[in-house]
């Protein structure tokens, strides 16, 4: 896993992602290894579709085969949204790095992630 810099920076892409979110976990930003770039993360925004039921999120950082848990089974409550990263943090995924989500329960719950690729 490098770590490139990013002081002579080629170029800042801006990225929106978005997502279904299952009860599996499953990447909404991946940095793939020898890429030479860096994601900042932004802002992630999940939302409850449901009307009725709320459900849980986890977020972690997957880093060499490790889930290191940033949120851990926080409640969103029916037809409400969570600011889960906002612009005040300063996350970084590295080469190799994944942003992963995981709800409690199918299709109740989307993401929705800001970043910029900087290369």
């Amino acid at each position: 896993m490098a770590n490139p810099n990013i002081v002579s920076v080629a170029g800042i892409y801006a990225n929106t992602q978005v997502q279904n979110i299952t009860t599996t976990p499953t990447t909404i930003v991946i940095n793939n290894s020898g890429s030479g770039k860096v994601m900042k993360i932004n802002t992630l925004f999940i939302a409850n579709i449901d009307a009725t039921n709320a459900a849980d999120i986890t977020v972690d950082l997957f880093r060499s085969s490790v889930a290191y848990k940033i949120i851990s089974t926080v409640t969103v409550a029916a037809d409400t949204s969570f600011t889960a990263i906002d612009k005040t943090l300063s996350l970084y995924l590295l080469e190799g790095d994944q942003l992963r989500l995981t709800a409690s329960v199918n299709s109740r719950l989307t993401g929705i992630c800001s970043f910029e690729e900087i290369n």
